[in-house]
């Protein structure tokens, strides 16, 4: 190549390469920026005021007279800020804001991120079981569409494959991606 053309080409190439970085990105936009690292099990007093970023498993919706607290069941977060399904747990938390929020659409089981200010603790019961929970002033609630698991489907004409199950290797099956449609956002 000439010295022209490879001035012609590294403009398209910065372009490409800022494309592809760009598509790295991946948080949604309401849920983007800067929290404290600090799960609801770690949370103390020395972190009320703080900004945060916490999701999980939708447990209880309780509207009052003047705001709607949503108990949630922690879970760690995905590079999507999605709660992780599955059994791990990082405690317990209540969100709570202004205004009446529909226990119909905020159900048990629905998963949840929260971006808020850790206002206080306030204690309850789970059972007979004291618990203190961390309570966070929402400004985001983003109630995540529910993911179905993926159906795999067998080849009628299935034959014997002395590679199986490692067909394709390093590139298995993965669960497939979707995107953010059909998911609520309240923000203030």
């Amino acid at each position: 190549m000439t010295h022209a053309a490879l001035r012609a080409v590294r403009p398209i190439l910065a372009l490409l390469a800022l494309g592809l970085l760009a598509a790295c990105a991946t948080v949604p936009e309401p849920l983007s920026g800067e929290f404290a690292a600090v799960t609801p099990e770690q949370s103390d007093d020395r972190h009320v005021g703080s900004r945060v970023r916490w999701g999980g498993q939708i447990i209880d919706t309780r509207p009052g007279r003047e705001e709607t607290c949503i108990e949630i069941l922690a879970r760690d977060l995905d590079d999507r800020a999605r709660p992780h399904a599955g059994d791990a747990d990082r405690g317990r938390f209540l969100a709570c804001r202004d205004g009446f929020k529909d226990p119909a659409v905020f159900d048990s089981g629905r998963a949840i991120t929260v971006i808020g200010t850790l206002e206080n603790f306030v204690e309850g019961h789970i059972g007979e079981f004291r618990y203190v929970y961390p309570r966070v002033a929402a400004e985001t609630l983003f109630l995540w569409a529910e993911q179905p698991d993926p159906i795999h489907y067998r080849d009628p004409w299935w034959y014997y494959d002395p590679w199986w199950p490692y067909h394709g290797f390093p590139w298995h099956w993965h669960r497939p991606r979707y995107g953010f449609s059909g998911h609520i956002i309240i923000t203030r």
